[in-house]
């Protein structure tokens, strides 16, 4: 049987992970959290006491962690990658820039083992659908190897290029991401302020030319859009901290090639400010409540 190490079992890595398990992917999986381990457990996936437990004789290795540092620190812990299968694919799947895709890659190399990036798309619903849009850097040949896992938790994989492409493309599509998301709040704000039903002004958009996945899928009044973060008082989802974390690696890979992102750096003053707020930990949606007029109560009806 096939053995998968997973590390980082949670909003997305959790569901992902279960999905190899239930195409019968003998899944071991490690996450500092004591409830992450046991909801691993009730989803069939071995727990194990630390990542170097879950990575021995692995024939693939997924990261799904919060920044490059994560990464970067659990896969140089002494020994876990040459205790992998020799063999083994070290995938990560988190959110970090090209540039540190391949210096995970450079990490990689030495241990014989084949690193890729593979990003995601599809935030939380996806994750648990099994739909997922994968965006993979690396080789030809082991991206022919990634790919029956990949099909097992989403719906398309894009090879993009080499080591670190992937990265990049995730890295913009997030950035057209947080735009959407201030976009969509403010049209909210917008909305109630000029007297329209939230559920009808949706469904216009829907057959109109502002439809967005957004818009479909987290528009920020309760009640509108099923499983909305704004219906659960904006818990995440995406959070704030996360989505100006990727909005920071746009800006820093903006600067290093000269391009002007005025609109995006505009979207990171306003992260901030909810961050700066105590609203860090609250859904990326959480944006509507900086329109100007959001404080009338018509916004929330």
């Amino acid at each position: 049987m096939t053995t998968v190490c997973w590390l980082g079992l949670g909003h997305m890595g959790l569901p992902m992970a279960s999905h190899l398990s239930s195409r019968g992917y003998e899944v071991r999986g490690f996450d500092p959290s004591a409830d992450a381990l046991d909801a691993a457990r009730a989803a069939s996936i071995t727990p194990c006491a630390s990542p170097a437990e879950a990575a021995h004789a692995a024939d693939a290795v997924f990261t799904m962690l919060p920044t490059y540092a994560h990464v970067d620190h659990v896969l140089s812990q002494p020994g876990l990658l040459e205790s992998t299968a020799p063999d083994a694919l070290v995938v990560d799947c988190s959110t970090i820039s090209g540039t540190d895709a391949r210096n995970l890659g450079a990490l990689v190399a030495p241990t014989g083992r084949q690193f890729l990036d593979a990003p995601v798309s599809g935030g939380t619903p996806g994750a648990h659908a099994g739909t997922l849009t994968f965006m993979v850097g690396g080789p030809g040949d082991a991206v022919t190897r990634l790919t029956p896992y990949l099909q097992a938790m989403g719906s398309r994989t894009f090879h993009v290029g080499e080591t670190g492409c992937g990265q990049s493309a995730k890295t913009v599509n997030n950035m057209m991401l947080a735009m959407n998301m201030a976009s969509v709040a403010e049209a909210a704000a917008l909305g109630a302020e000029l007297g329209l039903d939230h559920n009808t002004l949706v469904d216009i958009v829907k057959v109109s030319s502002g439809d967005s996945w957004v818009l479909r899928n987290f528009y920020p009044v309760p009640g509108v859009v099923d499983n909305a973060p704004a219906n659960n008082d904006f818990e995440p989802g995406f959070t704030v901290n996360l989505m100006r974390k990727d909005v920071g690696l746009a800006l820093a890979s903006a600067d290093d090639h000269g391009v002007d992102l005025g609109m995006t750096t505009e979207v990171a003053r306003r992260l901030d400010r909810l961050i700066e707020s105590g609203r860090g930990g609250k859904d990326f949606s959480v944006l509507v409540q900086l329109a100007s007029n959001y404080t009338h109560a018509e916004v929330l009806s």
